[in-house]
């Protein structure tokens, strides 16, 4: 066994210090990312998905390459260890990767350009109070194929957020608050 000093980087996810305030990026795993999707000189983008309603020009045409598209949205999953504002669009993407289109692909590109121009973000971690602290939500029929709701939550210990999880529900909720308790139910098994 080796002492090999303070924790610097460890697995894509870059630790600072300052004092007794910890700072965790992975700005260069997203780099990293960019890169091998061939996008880091794109243009960013402010939005993580597009508002307009219904999907891109030829959205029902499948991806010619399904393997890349799993490779890029796999490197996203693991991006959101740090980056919680992207959990919910990257749930969406992991959703058609045994069958991804060229709708789906534009989403990731589209992602990947909201990357680009967020590298920056980080999670802080400061000595705090230890108030446990939650706030879920669903949105309910969210999915237009399936019509299954989407569960979210995130966990704070005092001001920091230590745990955070967005998910399609597993059953069809016939009422919105329906779907809001099965959202809390998961809340509260995170809480325990």
């Amino acid at each position: 066994m080796k002492e090999l000093g303070n924790l610097s980087y460890f697995l894509g996810i870059t630790v600072a210090t300052s004092g007794s305030t910890y700072v965790l990026s992975q700005t260069k795993y997203a780099q990293d990312v960019l890169t091998k999707a061939g996008m880091l000189d794109c243009k960013p983008s402010d939005s993580r998905i597009s508002v307009k309603p219904g999907l891109p020009h030829k959205s029902d045409v499948p991806f010619h390459n399904p393997s890349f598209y799993r490779s890029i949205v796999g490197a996203l999953q693991y991006l959101t260890i740090t980056r919680l504002d992207l959990s919910y669009v990257v749930n969406q993407l992991c959703q058609h990767m045994h069958n991804p289109t060229l709708g789906h692909f534009a989403g990731v590109k589209r992602l990947l350009r909201y990357l680009k121009g967020t590298l920056s973000q980080s999670l802080t971690y400061t000595p705090n109070s230890f108030a446990l602290q939650a706030y879920s939500n669903s949105n309910w029929a969210g999915d237009s194929i399936d019509r299954k709701s989407t569960s979210g939550y995130c966990v704070f210990l005092g001001s920091n957020l230590i745990s955070w999880l967005a998910k399609k529900q597993a059953t069809v909720s016939r009422f919105s608050i329906e779907a809001k308790y099965q959202s809390l139910a998961h809340t509260a098994t995170e809480l325990t």
